[in-house]
């Protein structure tokens, strides 16, 4: 099985959860008054518990040897003309929290809103100077960083789809899907 069909089983599971769910809050009790709907309800309920309960630690199996998988595959991505090799754990934290983070701090490096303006000193009215701008970053550095930084998730979204389609889980998960789904 691969990570992207575990990633769909997973979620099939998680709505199969939910709608076991929603019959066990809806019959797991009745007036005495009020016909069952299940000639045993009590055994039918019970039934969706125990069903329930294999979803969720078949749920537990997958996400775990998704997990597993993540953190022991090596993918390799071309970034800024260099190869940077993490595994697809890596990957993902780097395209969810860290690359954003990088891009806002490259993003934050501009002029302040300060211009450049003529000025005279307090002790010479006289002379006019030029107040000049001090940068204290490369603006050529600075474009090509936020460049690359903006570019970098969509490039770990090309790269890990392919990887998560092809590469294998490193656990094999044995699953009746046809009985956990029915």
């Amino acid at each position: 099985m691969t990570i992207v069909e575990a990633m769909k089983l997973r979620k099939r599971l998680a709505v199969k959860s939910s709608d076991l769910r929603k019959k066990i809050a809806e019959h797991c009790a009745i007036m005495d008054v009020t016909t069952p709907l299940y000639p045993d309800q009590k055994v039918v309920v019970s039934g969706w518990l125990q069903a329930h309960r294999d979803i969720v630690k078949l749920m537990e199996q997958l996400s775990v040897s998704i997990q597993r998988t993540n953190l022991s595959t090596d993918v390799t991505i071309v970034l800024g003309g260099k190869e940077i090799t993490k595994t697809v754990a890596a990957w993902v934290v780097r395209r969810r929290e860290l690359a954003p983070m990088d891009l806002s701090a490259w993003q934050l490096l501009t002029d302040r809103g300060l211009k450049e303006q003529p000025y005279t000193t307090p002790d010479n009215k006289t002379e006019i100077k030029v107040a000049k701008i001090l940068r204290f970053f490369d603006p050529k550095e600075r474009d090509e960083m936020v460049d690359l930084f903006s570019n970098e998730p969509s490039r770990i979204d090309a790269k890990l789809e392919t990887v998560n389609a092809t590469i294998q889980l490193v656990e094999n998960v044995i699953i009746d899907e046809d009985a956990l789904l029915k």
